[in-house]
């Protein structure tokens, strides 16, 4: 395979360097094509729980909450885990700018299917194919939005926090407009209303990424040699054959369920990022500095994953406390003013809608602090034990014994998670970027998708405690767990910081 190898000056130059809020024309075109990506994941996301376990008279497929909890982590899980084949398939095959364009590919013909009326196999087949697109699409284009800066360019930070507000824009209006269709029309309006979005973001890039974007992401760096190529597909081969002995050993042995599979899933959550820890750490690719950094960027991970269990529980967890155990009925909450049902999807939009108010204000503030910034440690810290009170928080309403809560009580817990997650999520994008060894750039943003995966598969076997036990208990339980590694992870920050050789 041909090896594409542009220079970072011959990038730089295809660039338009100027033309939005002061950084390069091709932040506009990437932040729009996330925008519509994010709009149909999180449009469909909003809804799906409530597809599996909702009535069959009312459109879902009457699974039992724990269940359909579980699914949803699994499918989280997954999303996420396929990152680690889409960075690798951009390191190798693609480069980063084409990888986008077919991951949005697939992820639209997946919401197409789950938009006809189905059966629960092809909502299984729908959901597989949008996790192989979203494998190929999301680590890629954050990587590519780090190829449009120079390491240590101070707009580097607030770029990817204006990428990131691109995100929740999307994940904003998506569970609004796919949660009313849901509860006015059908499930199916709503994924319907999804793969349109994502057919909006595939337009968007494929006229503008050539003329914005230049040489940025067009880079293969280690193409695979025949040699390779043979060897990776008899290790693919290898790989699916056991995985088929293994699932024919389930059945034969009558143990073939979803708490098994899922089980499976949350190992490969936890083993995936060692391996792949390890696979840069004694690679020859990977020099003593970069080695040095990738050490650094363990604890981070670790952090990371704490902040992902709690946030990623919003659409588990906590989209099923909205429905079962909030007061959704305005005229109960108004006393009779306005006679409105709240959509119980609608609680989804709450962490965009504060990301987009709070994301400008820490882009700002990033930008004005310059040099003064606070370490990325600290950030990731800060976030963590935020996010721990984000939980912590629920106990208070739980105490009164009330039947139902007032919403305000979920508002200001999706408000703490938001504000820990600006301290994290886009910080933790750039740092990838500023971290990664050079012949492993996607495949160290894949990484950091992964701690995603490794928190989504860890809450797989979580919601089901969560069905089993007092919610008090599990909210305290939960937040205490992540404020204790924030704290933990201050404590070491000094050798942290040293580990990471002069990025901040």
């Amino acid at each position: 395979m041909k090896k594409i190898d542009y220079t970072h000056e011959e990038i730089m130059k295809s660039i338009p360097n100027k033309g939005f809020f002061g950084h390069p024309k091709g932040l506009n075109t990437l932040f729009f094509t996330e925008f519509w990506e994010r709009f149909s994941y999180y449009g469909m996301k909003a809804i799906l729980i409530f597809y599996l376990y909702y009535s069959v008279a009312e459109g879902g497929f009457g699974l039992s909450q724990a269940v359909a909890m579980q699914i949803v982590a699994i499918y989280g899980t997954l999303i996420y885990m396929s990152g680690v084949i889409g960075g690798w398939i951009a390191d190798r095959i693609t480069g980063t700018q084409n990888a986008v364009f077919y991951g949005g590919i697939l992820i639209m013909l997946g919401h197409l299917l789950l938009s006809l009326p189905n059966n629960l196999t092809l909502v299984m087949i729908a959901l597989a194919v949008i996790i192989a697109g979203t494998g190929l699409l999301k680590p890629n284009i954050s990587t590519t939005v780090g190829e449009l800066y120079d390491r240590n360019d101070v707009r580097r930070d607030s770029a990817f926090t204006l990428f990131y507000m691109g995100i929740n824009l999307g994940s904003l209006l998506a569970p609004l407009l796919t949660g009313f269709l849901q509860t006015r029309i059908s499930f199916h309006a709503g994924f319907l209303a999804a793969a349109i979005g994502m057919f909006c973001g595939l337009v968007v890039y494929a006229i503008k990424r050539k003329k914005n974007l230049g040489f940025a992401g067009r880079n293969v760096p280690n193409p695979l040699t025949r040699p390779e190529l043979k060897k990776f597909g008899y290790i693919s081969g290898v790989v699916i054959l056991l995985f088929l002995v293994y699932l024919l050993v389930l059945h034969l042995f009558n143990a073939l369920t979803l708490e098994n599979f899922s089980f499976l899933i949350t190992i490969l959550g936890i083993v995936l990022p060692i391996y792949i820890f390890i696979n840069m750490i004694v690679s020859k690719d990977v020099t003593k500095d970069e080695r040095s950094r990738v050490y650094s960027y363990v604890p981070l991970y670790i952090t990371s994953v704490a902040f992902w269990m709690i946030q990623e529980q919003g659409s588990t967890i906590l989209a099923t406390f909205a429905d079962k155990k909030t007061q959704l009925e305005m005229s109960v909450l108004t006393n009779g003013l306005f006679d409105f049902t709240i959509p119980a999807a609608w609680a989804q939009s709450l962490n965009p809608i504060f990301i987009v108010v709070l994301a400008p204000v820490f882009a700002t503030l990033w930008m004005k602090l310059g040099k003064r910034n606070p370490p990325t440690v600290y950030k990731f810290a800060f976030g963590a034990i935020i996010a721990g009170l984000s939980y912590l928080v629920m106990i208070i309403p739980l105490a009164t014994g009330n039947e139902l809560i007032n919403p305000l009580w979920l508002v200001l817990s999706f408000l703490l998670i938001t504000i820990g997650e600006l301290c994290i999520s886009p910080v933790g994008l750039s740092t990838t970027t500023k971290l990664a060894p050079i012949a492993f750039t996607a495949r160290m943003m894949s990484l950091w998708m992964l701690s995603n995966a490794t928190a989504q598969g860890l809450n797989a076997q979580l919601v089901v405690i969560y069905t089993k036990m007092d919610q008090s208990d599990y909210f305290m339980y939960s937040g205490l767990v992540a404020v204790v590694i924030g704290v933990l992870l201050l404590l070491i920050s000094p050798k942290v910081k040293r580990a990471m050789k002069g990025v901040y």
